[in-house]
């Protein structure tokens, strides 16, 4: 038996990257899973390699649209025990405070906060209805740390997705669901590799502070979501769960 057997996982931004990952991994569990994303075609590509999914066109930033991805979900399979909020987006002219525009700022807040906020305004109720549940806010490393090579609007946005997974999960703990963020260090997924682009120097500037000495694979993270979506994590609420290779622990890194 899986270890998310019979349970109902929607998971956003599962078109590509730890999304995509998450949805093959936790199919193979045992979880029926709606494979969500801006990108319908993309989600259809992973719904069709996972054993148990179907895919869903959702855009995080409208509320009608997450509403109506939660009832798509309930009704094919009878509920919804799982949410892992995982879309965001990192785009190249969200930079320093003296260059990110307010257009900038706005675009990545309506799809890393706002669409946190809707998903779990909309998606905590199903849980309610079972019982209880998980809710997995994916937020950041960044949430914790401050870097000189900033993205202001992307690291204030996991900032605000770390509060609101603490002030859910105290909220809602005696109704059985419970809310962790997961922060991720760096993780080699196609958006943080557009960041580096071509300029090895801009890698190696970061990788010397990974105590690791490199960054995450997409399956690790996924590993931990793994267990923050099953039973095994039926006492962890309210965490600030991080994976980051020891990154935010580290004041001098090995040579």
């Amino acid at each position: 038996m899986g270890r998310l057997e019979g349970k109902v996982v929607v998971i956003t931004g599962g078109g590509g990257g730890m999304g995509r990952e998450a949805a093959l991994v936790f199919s193979e569990e045992g979880a029926r899973v709606c494979v969500a994303d801006v990108d319908g075609d993309a989600a259809e590509k992973t719904a069709r390699e996972a054993p148990d999914a179907f895919a869903v066109q959702v855009d995080v930033a409208d509320s009608d649209s997450v509403r109506t991805m939660y009832e798509q979900t309930a009704e094919r399979y009878g509920g919804i025990d799982v949410l892992y909020n995982n879309a965001g987006i990192s785009p190249a002219d969200d930079d320093s405070i003296l260059e990110t525009e307010p257009d900038a700022w706005q675009r990545v807040q309506d799809v890393n906060t706002k669409g946190v906020y809707l998903c779990c305004k909309h998606g905590i109720p199903h849980l309610l209805k079972r019982g209880g549940g998980s809710v997995i806010n994916v937020a950041s490393f960044v949430a914790l740390v401050g870097a000189a090579t900033s993205q202001i609007s992307y690291t204030a946005s996991k900032g605000a997705v770390l509060a609101l997974s603490r002030e859910l999960g105290v909220q809602f703990a005696r109704q059985g669901v419970r809310v962790n963020a997961l922060c991720p260090g760096p993780v080699e997924t196609p958006l943080l590799l557009r960041i580096f682009g071509d300029d090895p120097a801009a890698y190696e500037r970061r990788r010397i502070h990974l105590p690791m000495g490199r960054l995450a694979k997409p399956r690790e993270i996924v590993n931990a979501a793994l267990f923050l979506a099953s039973d095994e994590s039926s006492y962890v609420n309210g965490a600030t769960f991080l994976v980051d290779g020891g990154l935010t622990a580290a004041y001098v890194t090995p040579e």
